[in-house]
């Protein structure tokens, strides 16, 4: 038997959404290149296969979620995770993308040598850790940790009841009849606690702050409309623009007038419970899309609330009792499982161990350079989507333009190609946040994350139109980044 390739031209790290966007683009774009996706988990899909908590389903809908170059064709645009992972197995079969794909292989450390234009990747499986090579390395392993959720602190110690982490959801929990606590207010909260109201005796969302909600239909009654009448790609592309331009409108009317915006999202809920709605409950301290809305597809939370099986409780955590949660005014809100859905913990790079010629990269000393690379790491390209859109539209742009570069690359006859910023140019940059969005998980990461420009190239914007309209016009040779070969001299060439 010969033994398995160790080198390739482009190392993917992870086999969910943006690992295999950047498959597919590779071969659409750059057949040529030899490749391999790396995952630590025994199968694909990323967040939809580690996530298996009751409910669990996309926050955006699916013709912006799915790829520009697949059509999502089921019925519902809000999709469980199940429907996800049909469709992603789907593209990696039909696009043979799957013999390409190591599974249970975590890498642990990746370090590149300027003297063979390589990055050593180790990686590690069943215990045993190798060597491979390649070229580029492309990280599509997500913005979060796989290993370590928020820890809020919480002490449980008198609790006679069961906790469970979302992230860690056991499979055979039984909740039927079960009084259940759910801890936190965001997207996971908002999914967990409908999801689970119809088998529990009752289910009660605990937040310290309410968080901003919007109700819509699971499924878009246009995008159904058009698939009847069109060909497929072309309603599918119809209906993804048009909610690309809703919610860039959207977002940017939230910011622009947020008290209009705060009216009508407290009328609709007002509208949804009517005697039963608290208007503190759902009022955030905060403007709508300072954090990201909560969506709630065909009002089931607030149909549960009318049912009787759930309720929305605002409160502080005193301490965890034998019966529940005493909270700071007095009252206990008993419960037979507490789920504590309190967040996430970012993580760069999946915490892979990156170097270059054995000297540490941190991450929070670059700059973006035009989303999906950094300033002065070489051959390395990455996906961290957006907060105020779907992941997949940054995953689709970003995986293109590295696509391009690779193209060049082959062009110009070089092997290496870094974004490079000298110190007196870093001197000149005007920094801003990297994220102006107040939610918990990003302050609490941003010690982690590397640096933001106010303007191009070394921006990570939250503009998914004016981002693509960039990566497709701007000339990848830019006067910024800098190709050259192993052993030969580095060449910054004039834009073209």
């Amino acid at each position: 038997m010969s033994a398995p390739e160790s080198d390739f031209d482009v190392l993917i790290v992870g086999a969910g959404i943006s690992g295999i966007g950047m498959a597919a683009h590779l071969e659409m774009m750059a057949p040529g290149r030899t490749y391999t996706i790396v995952e630590r988990r025994a199968d694909l899909g990323g967040t939809w296969d580690l996530f298996r908590y009751p409910g669990i389903r996309s926050d955006s809908d699916m013709h912006t979620l799915g790829f520009s170059f697949e059509p999502w064709k089921h019925e519902k645009s809000i999709a469980d995770a199940p429907a996800i992972l049909d469709y992603l197995n789907r593209i990696v079969d039909e696009r043979g993308i799957r013999p390409h794909m190591q599974f249970e292989h975590k890498v642990v450390s990746a370090d590149f040598r300027h003297e063979d234009a390589r990055w050593h990747v180790i990686v590690e499986h069943e215990g045993k850790q190798r060597e491979l090579t390649a070229n580029w390395i492309f990280f599509g392993a997500g913005y979060y940790d796989y290993d370590d959720p928020y820890d809020a602190g919480f002490d449980f110690s008198e609790f006679a009841g069961e906790v469970v982490h979302p992230q860690f959801w056991p499979e055979e929990l039984d909740y039927n009849g079960k009084r259940i606590v759910v801890v936190g207010s965001g997207a996971t909260a908002v999914t967990i606690v409908p999801a689970m109201s119809d088998k529990a005796a009752k289910v009660t969302m605990l937040q310290r702050t309410p968080t901003w909600m919007w109700a819509r239909p699971a499924k878009d009654a246009f995008a159904n409309f058009l698939r009847k009448v069109l060909p497929e790609n072309t309603a599918y592309k119809i209906t993804r623009w048009k909610n690309v331009f809703l919610q860039e409108v959207s977002f940017k009317k939230a910011r622009t007038e947020p008290e209009k915006v705060k009216d009508a999202l407290k009328k609709k809920i007002e509208g949804l419970l009517g005697p039963d709605y608290d208007e503190a409950a759902f009022t955030p301290p905060y403007n709508p899309w300072e954090q990201r809305l909560c969506l709630v597809p065909d009002d089931d939370l607030f149909v549960a609330m009318k049912k009787g099986k759930a309720e929305v409780v605002t409160g502080h955590i005193d301490k965890f009792v034998a019966e529940g949660v005493r909270l700071t005014d007095g009252r206990l809100l008993p419960a037979d499982i507490i789920v504590t859905a309190t967040g996430l913990s970012l993580a760069i790079a999946g915490k892979v161990k990156c170097s270059i010629e054995g000297e540490p990269i941190d991450w929070s000393e670059h700059y973006y350079y035009k989303g999906c690379m950094f300033s002065n790491v070489p051959n390395l390209g990455h996906t961290f989507g957006y907060l105020n859109a779907s992941w997949t539209l940054r995953a689709d742009i970003n995986s293109e333009y590295v696509c391009k570069v690779l193209n060049t690359m082959e062009e110009k006859g070089a092997e290496i190609v870094t974004p490079v910023l000298s110190e007196a140019e870093e001197a000149r940059i005007e920094q801003e946040d990297l994220f102006d969005f107040s939610s918990g998980y990003i302050k609490r990461g941003m010690h982690i994350m590397p640096k933001s420009a106010t303007s191009n190239p070394w921006r990570l914007s939250q503009d998914y139109r004016q981002d693509k309209r960039d990566l497709q016009t701007t000339p990848i040779a830019d006067g910024v980044l800098v190709f050259e070969n192993a052993h030969g001299e580095a060449r910054r060439e004039a834009a073209e």
